[in-house]
């Protein structure tokens, strides 16, 4: 009778956390497939294939200066939802700047092939700075963009390659610190995404410029106080005003002018 129970209960526990897995990944990650579109007035901009060390071909978007061939170039890792069809306002105001853009899409989300997951998008990053490399371009021009979701992994990047800056927006701790304050019911040892940016973002020896939205309906505002206290100097911190998505444009002279002072500064 007791080893029947206990076996009935490891079923029950194991169903938990496999449903808890499933409800997790679909939590984190919202890929649309397909070609990204551009809806906008987007600069010249070439088509780029590269692969990941474990064989996945990934599509993204290479913006080139306009008028400086010896620009910084700017990695940006894209938010959780969407493509990279869904950031072309972002890439223009970027591009404005005189700086190059190399955009991406993770795995499984537009061109990209398949599935979306911590240790995927890390091997995404990676093979996305390899190919930036391997196209002339030094350690010392690359500057790393993170939006939200991408924050977490340019963080880690940043804090393992070598880089010119890292930029982060609307950025979390962790996974674990985000689903005790949406879902403290699920405990943080089920999780199987981590993203501890908290741990990794003091390891960024590079100059550090953090946004965060005091008005972020998703992403705490405290945790991109916390982000910025860990990280060491030389580091600025802007607070914009505006909900998650938009704060870029609903303060959009506040991001613009930190985004200028920043990259003056390098």
């Amino acid at each position: 009778m007791m080893l029947k129970l206990t076996f009935f209960l490891a079923l029950s526990i194991i169903a938990v956390v496999v449903v808890i897995r499933q409800i997790e990944a679909r939590s984190i990650f919202f890929p649309m497939k397909g070609a990204p579109s551009v809806t906008g007035n987007l600069a010249a901009y070439e088509d780029v294939f590269f692969e990941t060390a474990d064989g996945k071909k990934l599509h993204g978007w290479f913006v080139p200066a306009a008028s400086n061939s010896l620009a910084p170039v700017i990695l940006f890792l894209h938010g959780n939802a969407g493509n990279i069809g869904h950031r072309w306002e972002k890439i223009r105001i970027l591009h404005d700047l005189d700086v190059s853009v190399f955009i991406f899409d993770y795995r499984g989300y537009g061109q990209s092939e398949g599935k979306p997951s911590e240790t995927g998008i890390h091997k995404d990053a990676d093979a996305a700075y390899a190919c930036l490399v391997e196209r002339g371009i030094t350690p010392e021009s690359i500057i790393v963009y993170g939006e939200s979701l991408g924050g977490a992994f340019a963080i880690d990047l940043a804090a393992r390659k070598s880089v010119k800056a890292l930029m982060v927006e609307d950025t979390f701790t962790s996974v674990p610190a985000m689903v005790r304050r949406t879902m403290p019911f699920i405990p943080p040892f089920i999780l199987g995404t981590k993203l501890d940016s908290l741990s990794k973002i003091s390891k960024v020896p590079a100059p550090k410029l953090i946004f965060h939205s005091i008005d972020d309906e998703i992403v705490p505002f405290e945790m991109g106080k916390t982000l910025f206290d860990a990280a060491a100097e030389p580091k600025r911190f802007v607070r914009l005003r505006g909900g998650h998505n938009a704060a870029f444009l609903d303060d959009f002279e506040t991001y613009r002018s930190g985004l200028i002072k920043f990259l003056a500064a390098l």
